[in-house]
This record gives structure tokens, C-alpha cells and sequence, in this order.
């Protein structure tokens, strides 16, 4: 496959940046995103070039580092991690626009690579459960129902990737924050946390400068692990419930 890419360059955080375009040629369609991008570097190495510098860790979809922004859409045209995205779902000839998470919150370290240490502050401010000391419980000893198991499964799915942020057109957070919260307070073990852990995150998160949510829905549509819209509205009932328990 022949390719031309336009890859957002820049140096430093405090730099400005621009799209700059490379040819590309002998690419596989059995080629990973990443790989390719690997392919591009080779060359901009062997010509004395900076390579562009991007994020990933596992390359196997597991730990949300790989994310950017391919032709608009947050880890591409497939609903994967960047990782995961393979060469064959472009078109020999295809021009490609690669760029970093767009969002005032997540700002631009360099090329491609973006601060996401928000969302860190943002699980440092509740994502935690009350841990006792001493040897394992049993297994049984704390029964769950299995539909409030099911809903902690699906929420705890969330590896931090960012895109529900970089596809948002308000750069929102709700459906990250909603997803660490929402998978511990239907557990019998975050009780004890429930309603601080609610509005500590959602306060860290409006003062990490993410945006207010519109429920336009792209970051539910942009999940790699589909963690759903209905999860901010669930998020919402729990803060609503903590903050007038709070105001007695």
C-alpha cells in the first residue's frame, strides 16, 4: 500500500505545531496502526530525522495508552483501541491525518503524545475502596446480586484511553468519571466511599477543566469498550442522592 500522512508535529508543549506530510510506501494491510507508524519512524530515522513520538504500552488493547485522532475519529474508523486497528481497513492511495487527543484538559506533550494525568487526579480523588488488612476473605463471605455484578463488570471495562474525552465536542469527561465511579458504588465493599467518592470525583473532574456534557452521545459511540451513555445519567443519580444527603 501506498499512503501519504499528515501527522501533527510538535516539539515541546509550549511549541507550535503544524501537519506535517510524509509518502509512505510498502505498507502491509495486515500492519497494526502502530506498526505502521513504526515504519514511518524507520525511515525518518535512516534519514536523520526526528520520529514521531507517540504513546503505547501493551499493543494489545488492554492498557488505552496507543490513542490518537485518525481522519477525525478518536482511535480511527473502527471502534478498537489504535493498537488494534489494522492497515486493511484503508484504501491503497488513502491520505491519512494522524493527531493527538484534542482537548484543553489533555494537553500536547509532544507530536502525538498528550498529558492525560487528569484522569489519574480524577481516580486519586475517590477510585478507592475501604481495604482491611490481614489475609484474603472468602470468596462467598461478601455476596453481590449477579445484575449488580454484571453492572460493575461492564463499567470496570474503562482502561482510561481518553477517546470518550477527544470525541466529545465539549471535551467532557462524564463518561470516564461516571464509569470508575459507577463500577465501585453498587458494590457492598464501596459503600463505605459511596457519596464522598461521587462528588470528590466529579468536583476534581470540573476542576481538571474538562468540559460540561451535552449527551451528544460521541463518546459512547468512540469507546473502545462500550462503556454506554446511560452510565453518566446513573452517575448522575448518585451525585444528585449524595448531595442532598450532604445538604442535612
Amino acid at each position: 500500500m501506498r499512503l501519504t500522512l499528515r501527522v501533527w508535529r510538535q516539539p515541546g508543549a509550549d511549541a507550535p505545531g503544524a501537519m506535517v506530510t510524509y509518502p509512505l510506501d510498502g505498507i502491509s494491510e495486515d500492519m497494526s496502526f502502530l506498526e505502521m507508524l513504526d515504519t514511518l519512524n524507520e525511515e525518518l530515522i535512516l534519514k536523520g530525522d526526528e520520529p514521531v513520538a507517540f504513546d503505547h504500552d501493551c499493543r494489545e488493547g488492554i492498557c488505552g495508552a496507543c490513542g490518537v485522532v485518525i481522519n477525525g475519529d478518536a482511535h480511527g474508523p473502527e471502534r478498537t483501541t489504535t493498537c488494534q486497528l489494522h492497515m486493511r481497513h484503508f484504501a491503497d492511495g488513502d491520505t491519512i491525518d494522524v493527531e493527538p487527543w484534542r482537548a484543553g484538559a489533555f494537553p500536547v506533550v509532544r507530536d502525538l503524545v498528550v498529558d492525560r494525568s487528569a484522569f489519574d487526579r480524577i481516580i486519586g480523588s475517590g477510585g478507592y475502596i475501604t481495604a482491611p488488612t490481614g489475609a484474603a476473605p472468602e470468596a462467598h463471605a461478601t455476596p453481590v446480586p449477579k445484575p449488580d455484578a454484571d453492572f460493575a463488570f461492564e463499567h470496570a471495562e474503562c482502561i482510561g484511553c481518553g477517546a470518550c474525552v477527544a470525541a466529545c465536542p465539549n471535551g467532557s469527561a462524564m463518561l470516564f468519571t461516571s464509569a470508575k465511579v459507577n463500577h465501585l458504588n453498587v458494590l457492598p465493599q464501596g459503600a463505605p466511599e459511596r457519596e464522598t467518592r461521587v462528588l470528590d470525583m466529579v468536583a476534581t473532574m470540573d476542576e481538571e477543566g474538562f468540559g460540561g456534557c451535552t449527551l451528544a452521545g460521541e463518546c459512547a459511540t468512540a469507546c473502545p469498550k462500550g462503556i454506554p451513555l446511560p452510565s453518566i445519567a446513573a452517575m448522575n443519580k448518585e451525585w444528585l442522592r449524595a448531595a442532598r444527603r450532604g445538604a442535612r
